[in-house]
């Protein structure tokens, strides 16, 4: 698995749900530059190599992967991966730069490496999407697992970004895992994606200390907007949303299905 350090239980249930499915568990840490914009966090991402390694020995992993920025870009990428316009919507048209940093580092990483099972996490939905996409069209020799989001008792998804959160921001960051809770609700009475999309939307719009980026309903595998597309044959959807809770962005999502 995959990670850029600041380790918590949610990339520890990736390691558990590895360990259960392999022999070998490698786990990469690396704050990787490409994927960050000018205005972003690169600087101030929290590094904590040695007790990320620590936690790591607790659950049983074989070997810890954390090189130097030096080591896996010896000189600026020439050759690129193209993440296409899946890249270009939602967190995409946030941060622009950011799934082609991700598909750079996640195509080294496997190259590297060479596991037969790469875990992800679902928090990460549209990246998951994103990388599955590109292991399919560049037909690299490894599956890709994704692994439920681990939440606090609150619901809160749990996040490197939430030690980012005073104590009042973290109450209202529940605002989130509680509009999705509405919509997910909504999906199982028989809602469309229109009417799911505006019942979170209202609560996260009416939630202080949240400002909205995004909340939308969208096929899993394509990300195309359902209001817009319609339900497809596989009968499930996502609700995507991420929001600023003072001046930290968080995301997350909740499946739905609508063929009952």
């Amino acid at each position: 698995m995959m990670t850029m350090g600041a380790l918590h239980d949610g990339h520890l249930s990736l390691v558990r749900a590895a360990k259960e499915a392999a022999d070998h568990v490698v786990v990469s840490v690396f704050v990787n530059p490409l994927q960050f914009g000018p205005d972003e966090d690169f600087d101030s991402y929290p590094r904590q190599l040695d007790a990320d390694i620590a936690l790591l020995d607790t659950v049983g992993v074989d070997l810890v992967f954390a090189p130097e920025e030096s080591e896996m870009y010896p000189r600026e990428p020439l050759v690129r991966i193209d993440p296409g316009p899946m890249a270009t919507v939602y967190e995409g048209k946030t941060r622009p730069i950011h799934f082609a940093g991700v598909l750079q580092v996640v195509h080294k990483v496997l190259n590297l490496v060479r596991p037969d099972v790469a875990f992800f996490g679902q928090k990460d939905a549209q990246q998951l999407a994103l990388i599955r996409t590109m292991v399919a069209d560049l037909d690299m020799p490894v599956r890709i697992q994704a692994v439920p989001i681990k939440r606090e008792e609150s619901g809160l998804a749990l996040s490197s970004r939430n030690a980012y959160l005073s104590e009042d921001e973290y109450i209202e960051a529940l605002a989130l895992n509680q509009a999705l809770a509405l919509g997910k609700d909504a999906a199982r009475h028989g809602a469309p994606p229109k009417e799911i999309c505006g019942r979170a939307t209202g609560y996260l719009n009416k939630a202080p200390g949240v400002k909205l980026d995004y909340l939308s309903v969208v096929d899993p595998e394509t990300f195309e907007d359902l209001t817009e597309v319609g339900v497809p044959d596989h009968g499930r959807g996502l609700i995507i949303t991420a929001a600023w809770v003072g001046s930290t962005r968080l995301i997350d999502n909740r499946e739905v299905r609508f063929d009952g």
